[in-house]
């Protein structure tokens, strides 16, 4: 799993690439977490383009960012989900929250 964190604009963009499960995402989590404690970005983007596969800690990947950015007050968007990644995510529950980026259109945690 390569990972690429990029602050822009008031926003912090983590691209993921490979393979999200267990062995590989507690390093994901702890660099994720060290971003957002030391920059406090308004938005968070997790970008899964590049993601191949992904099993539950995906889903909780996702879930303690969320939690993360609600506690400083900032949101959540998780874009470029392919269609497999994506109806995991929807079995989870994960686009009651919105924080899943429909057509272009991103739906805003409130």
């Amino acid at each position: 799993m390569d990972l690429k964190i990029e602050s822009k604009d008031n926003a912090v963009t983590v691209y993921l690439t490979g393979e999200i499960d267990h062995h590989r995402a507690a390093d994901i989590r702890e660099k994720i977490d060290m971003a957002i404690e030391r920059i406090r970005p308004p938005m968070l983007y997790l970008d899964f383009g590049g993601v191949t596969f992904m099993d539950s800690s995906g889903i909780g990947l996702v879930m303690g960012r969320y939690r993360a950015m609600q506690l400083i007050g900032g949101k959540l968007i998780v874009r470029n989900i392919n269609p497999q990644i994506k109806k995991i995510m929807r079995l989870a529950g994960l686009e009651k929250l919105s924080v899943m980026e429909k057509g272009g259109v991103t739906n805003e945690a409130n």
